[in-house]
């Protein structure tokens, strides 16, 4: 399985030459192309990369905005998140039923809600293809179905918006937002997940630049057994 990180920075103001664009990847598997997310900064952009597929997490702009001139393939999104974008103009709309596997140009996708927005509730995906099974999750501060999702996992994609700070809070009751880079390690270190990258960087970690928040997170990452990496715009990864 091959990830090819398009965009990798948040729904801020801030970037930098090695995170221009909405958080978005490619995933390809014996010459099939599927796209995860596709935010406003790809509006007319991502055509470019002849997805056979897309995937959304969720409705909010920088994952589903780049939709709304429609697509030339298949878009697959929960059906809360067809009923806020019920007017773009996609021919072939799909819907994902939570923890249910469906088939997607070969690969196996399986949709998982998790927490992270009440408005626009939002999920991660877990993916299989041959030999090999990941997690993906742009945006989280829980996953309901942890150990399902990530169990047997080679690698987690996860949330980067921050390192250490919290970034949760309460609406309606309820938790909203993203959860610290290093509580996803932990989850990882329970779920015996040993291999993480993070992508959808918040602005410290931009601001800051790769090398040191990378300084930051070793430490995190070795206290949890896990190897980490952050994602950037046009990275490529080979998972065996």
């Amino acid at each position: 399985m091959k990830l090819t990180f398009l965009g990798t920075r948040g729904h801020i103001n801030y970037s930098s030459d090695r995170h221009k664009r909405h958080t978005a990847t490619l995933i390809e598997y014996q010459g099939k192309r599927v796209m995860i997310d596709c935010g406003e900064d790809w509006l007319g952009r991502f055509q470019a990369y002849h997805p056979q597929a897309i995937m959304i997490t969720h409705c909010h702009p920088d994952h589903a905005w780049g939709l709304k001139e429609g697509a030339p393939c298949p878009v697959w999104a929960s059906s809360e998140s067809w009923a806020a974008m019920q007017t773009y103009p996609v021919d072939d709309k799909k819907t994902v039923i939570p923890a249910q596997p469906i088939e997607v140009q070969g690969m196996e996708f399986t949709y998982f809600p998790v927490e992270h927005s009440t408005r626009c509730p939002a999920g991660g995906y877990r993916i299989s293809a041959g030999r090999v099974d990941i997690f993906y999750v742009p945006d989280v501060v829980s996953i309901k179905q942890r150990q399902a999702a990530l169990e047997g996992c080679k690698l987690y994609v996860g949330d980067g918006a921050t390192i250490t700070r919290s970034m949760v809070r309460r609406s309606s009751g309820e938790p909203v937002g993203h959860t610290p880079l290093r509580t996803q390690l932990r989850w990882c270190q329970k779920e015996g997940v040993c291999r993480a990258v993070f992508t959808h960087l918040g602005s410290g970690v931009i601001k800051n630049g790769d090398k040191k928040s990378m300084d930051m997170i070793r430490p995190l990452a070795r206290e949890c057994g896990v190897q980490v990496e952050l994602a950037s715009d046009g990275m490529e990864m080979i998972i065996r």
